[in-house]
């Protein structure tokens, strides 16, 4: 039977940072680090609230962190357990992925004999606001226990901090933290309430910024003592009357009992993997790897909301400014549309409703249209700085472009809408507004468009592509082709828009179709020339093959510095051939159907060893493209380079001197991508669902379900042999 627990034993203080990132549990509305109870900030804990934001000084605009309500520790007979400070005689956690629960079991020897602690908790699925914990106490002696449990202020920022106006009480037996973002004034409230299955006495206590519970009990020789406590936590974007809400909803969760709780909890996931739980015979390590990577895309899904997106780093977090990028669309919407398309939906609705924050993006750059942010926030917001890394001689901040250069974003939008509506055939987003969105992205490519006089085609200068290691750069082809795609989609959706009586007024359609053709249709593109001296790869951006030739490890052995930034202006990589990652390889799984399996394999064999993979963004492109040239074999390090980026560790964690750990939500994306539409060859023909399988040699077979247009069906795969079944 399949095991859902990935665990960790013995007790390493050097792996605080990863474990919190790997045992991480959440239900979309937060995320709960995977670090221990009596943590203080120092050990990055954090409860991360999706979709509120806060700058403070002269730091990044990022998400908050929620005063940390799972705070706890042991004192016994007057002494003070927790780690750590006191060396374990046993020390373990573990995470059920099926679940989302996060545990812990450590045992101390006192001087009196041994003690246990064994916590459990879970972020409910059923009710977003409340956090469930479980706290057992047992021990071999007649212990004189003091159970210390309570909401810690001091929160974990990168850049904060984020919360004033601290209020620390309590309501009856209940505690209370109340607190305002700096920036915008919003109301974060945190409550808890505890209820205890033994005989005890209990003080309330503030102090030293933490509102405590002090339970006090002695324990019988063989006998556990469980607590069980609730935590509740609402905002002012969501109530009024956050502070009210969040007493009401412990006390519900605490009347309901926290069997009830668990049940409904684990019937709501039941449900979720129900519809997207890949069973992989003949390779264990891929179906974990590959479960465990979409437990992470659940636990982070917006379900509780009609319009917010998904971060690049989930929530894990501040890292990234908890920023929504191209990865929403290009790497996590697939698993969504397939498995959950009411979450697909939502996250394109974000879009949607940040248009006006791209037209302004735009506007201030004197271009037409739509400007996505690159590093998006509430509202459209660019959280994106002109200084993303910093020099690691210096100290210096070091002038980066990823805001003003990376304009494949809107692409990306436009791209996510027309799948979501292919997919589902919902096409109730490609309304007014969303025709909107469509037309204002190609407004602004066509604004990018430049004209030499010597040439009867058009071109995009000064960008910077997916490979970010070479920075404000002409003519970068998946740059060119996603324009061209957004160009074509447009003008084929305005004619579409006026039959359907969705045609904003403020348009001219004719005029309008009459640009995006003509753009679309002279737009340069590089093309896979079987005369030039690399036999038909397609050059990644005008002068790349004129770079130097070098492989990645001599390029390595150039640093001077293990954190030293790679791109920029004069990193090791910038002037070489060199990539971060792919490029012309993403462009050409998007649209493989334009090209011979010849021109896929002889790019795919140019380019990845030239491909430094410093995203984890990278190997799933790879892998799926592995897969189209026949090559499974090829793409399975990839897939699983991709579903283990959070269960191995060992991504980047740096950018020069800045921390950017966390999870890797669209290496998870592209993990199922690459097992679905990969392995599996699940697509769309001529409006049908079709399967054709290319399975790497150690997979013997593959089950999953997967909606398409409405409709769930059962897939399965065996060998060459494809079957899908409606349901």
């Amino acid at each position: 039977m399949f095991d859902w627990t990935i665990r960790e034993e013995g007790y390493a203080e050097e792996n605080v940072s990863l474990l919190g990132n790997r045992y991480l549990i959440g239900n979309g509305y937060m995320g709960i680090r995977g670090t221990l109870e009596e943590y203080e900030a120092d050990k990055l804990p954090a409860i991360n609230l999706a979709g509120i934001y806060d700058r403070a000084g002269d730091g990044w605009r990022e998400p908050v962190n929620a005063p940390n309500g799972c705070f706890s520790y042991l004192r016994v007979d007057g002494e003070i357990y927790r780690l750590p400070d006191k060396t374990p005689l046993s020390h373990g956690i573990e995470l059920d992925y099926r679940y989302g629960i996060f545990k812990r079991r450590t045992t101390w020897r006192t001087a009196r004999g041994n003690i246990t602690l064994v916590t459990q908790r879970f972020a409910s699925m059923h009710k977003v606001n409340a956090i469930g914990m479980r706290i057992s106490v047992s021990a071999d002696f007649h212990a004189d226990v003091e159970l210390v449990t309570g909401i810690d202020c001091k929160v974990w920022d990168l850049n904060g901090p984020h919360l004033e106006h601290v209020r620390m009480g309590e309501k009856e037996e209940n505690l209370l933290v109340q607190a305002d973002t700096h920036e915008q004034g919003i109301e974060i409230a945190v409550a808890e309430t505890v209820f205890m299955h033994y005989p005890m006495e209990m003080k309330q206590t503030v102090k030293d910024g933490k509102t405590i519970h002090r339970i006090f009990f002695i324990t019988k020789p063989g006998e556990t003592y469980i607590t069980d406590k609730w935590i509740g936590i609402y905002t002012g974007k969501e109530c009024e009357s956050p502070a009210e809400q969040a007493l009401a909803c412990v006390m519900e969760m605490r009347e309901g009992g926290y069997e009830r709780a668990m049940r409904v909890h684990k019937k709501c996931w039941d449900e979720l993997w129900k519809h997207s739980e890949v069973t992989v015979k003949g390779d264990g390590a891929a179906m974990e790897a590959l479960n465990y990577s979409l437990y992470h895309l659940h636990s982070i899904a917006p379900r509780h909301s009609e319009n917010l997106s998904i971060p690049a780093r989930g929530l894990s977090g501040q890292t990234y400014k908890g920023a929504v990028f191209w990865d929403t669309e290009m790497f996590m919407l697939d698993f969504f549309l397939m498995t959950d398309p009411g979450t697909a939906k939502t996250l394109m609705k974000y879009r949607i409703d940040t248009l006006a924050g791209a037209k302004e993006k735009a506007a201030q750059y004197g271009l037409d249209g739509a400007f996505y942010a690159w590093e998006s926030q509430e509202g459209g917001y660019d959280a994106c700085t002109d200084y993303n890394v910093t020099d690691v001689f210096t100290g210096r901040p070091m002038r980066t472009y990823f805001k003003d250069k990376q304009v494949h974003i809107s692409a990306a939008v436009v791209y996510g809408l027309f799948r979501y509506a292919e997919w589902t055939g919902d096409e109730s987003l490609l309304d007014e507004n969303g025709v909107r969105t469509v037309v204002e992205c190609a407004r602004f490519y066509y604004s990018l468009l430049l004209h030499r006089l010597t040439k009867d085609c058009f071109e995009i200068h000064d960008v910077i592509g997916p490979d970010e290691y070479h920075e404000r750069v002409n003519n970068n082809g998946y740059t060119n082709r996603m324009a061209k795609y957004t160009l074509e989609k447009a003008a084929e959706e305005l004619e579409k828009a006026e039959a359907k009586g969705t045609l904003p007024g403020e348009y001219d359609k004719d005029e309008l179709i009459l640009k995006f053709r003509e753009g679309a249709e002279k737009l340069y593109l590089p093309k896979p020339e079987k005369d030039n001296p690399h036999k038909g790869v397609i050059e990644q951006f005008d002068g790349y093959f004129a770079m130097e030739d070098v492989s990645v490890e001599e390029v390595r052995n150039r640093l001077l510095h293990e954190k030293e930034y790679w791109g920029g202006a004069n990193g090791v990589a910038s002037h070489t051939q060199i990539i971060k990652q792919a490029d012309v390889v993403t462009w050409l799984n998007l649209f493989s159907e334009e090209y011979t399996k010849e021109v896929l394999k002889v790019n795919w064999e140019f380019y990845e060893p030239r491909t430094e993979h410093g995203s984890s963004l990278s190997a799933g492109m790879y892998a799926m493209l592995a897969c189209k040239i026949g090559e499974p074999d090829k793409a399975y390090p990839f897939f699983l380079k991709s579903a283990m980026a959070d269960l191995k560790g060992g991504g980047k964690e740096w950018a020069g001197l800045v921390y950017i750990g966390g999870t890797h939500p669209a290496a998870a994306g592209a993990a199922y991508m690459t097992a679905v539409e990969g392995f599996a060859g699940i697509a769309v023909k001529e409006g049908r669902l079709v399967c054709n399988p290319s399975l790497p040699s150690n997979i013997q077979e593959m089950r999953f379900h997967v909606f398409y247009r409405g409709q769930e069906y059962e897939v399965t795969v065996c060998g060459e042999k494809g079957q899908i079944t409606a349901l």
